[in-house]
């Protein structure tokens, strides 16, 4: 991500996160981002904060104070805020599931340029890919970059558990297999089930 247009997202990355910490409001990078900060490559260009519900609007009233704009789109799941034309979500319901302190338990803080914050891991990453997946949006190219290049701190197991509901997962799940993506075992270790 070393892009000009990515290093000014990143910029407006490290202002929501520092405004987030100061107002003692919980957060987790996700997105692209969070591939990017575990090493990985993105393919994705934009920002997406997980903060829980009752934030909110703690957090908006914070990020408008200082200088961002808000908007409250028809989705009822997230909330953005602007800084110029640098969008960032706030997701408080990424696939249909509230953020709630076990989403902040399943993350690891990592340093994004020089801040430290909570990163969703690399497994709840690519359950939240593969649960993003329907009808309306099955784009398996935005999920490859993702599984290739953090494949290797990914628990297979359990995202194989978590999506199993989903036909769109299990084919791109398939899929991976048949590239020998997964590693063998398919834990994040390559140990199989512990």
């Amino acid at each position: 991500m070393a892009e000009r247009d990515d290093e000014t997202l990143l910029h407006t990355l490290k202002k929501v996160a520092a405004v987030l910490k100061q107002s003692d409001i919980p957060f987790a990078l996700g997105g692209s981002f969070a591939v990017y900060a575990h090493g990985g490559h993105s393919s994705e260009h934009d920002v997406d904060f997980l903060i829980r519900e009752p934030d909110v609007e703690a957090a908006l009233e914070a990020l408008v104070a200082a200088g961002f704009t808000a908007e409250r789109p028809p989705e009822d799941w997230l909330v953005k805020v602007y800084d110029g034309g640098r969008m960032v979500d706030l997701i408080h319901r990424p696939i249909e599931t509230p953020v709630t302190e076990e989403t902040f338990a399943d993350t690891v803080v990592r340093p994004v340029d020089a801040i430290h914050m909570p990163v969703l891991s690399a497994s709840q990453l690519m359950v939240h890919k593969l649960l993003s997946f329907s009808q309306h949006y099955c784009d398996f190219a935005r999920g490859l970059p993702l599984a290739r290049s953090l494949r290797e701190q990914i628990d297979w197991e359990r995202v194989r558990k978590e999506t199993q509901h989903s036909p769109y997962a299990e084919a791109f799940l398939v899929l991976l297999d048949r590239l020998d993506v997964v590693p063998d075992g398919g834990t994040a270790d390559g140990r199989g089930t512990p």
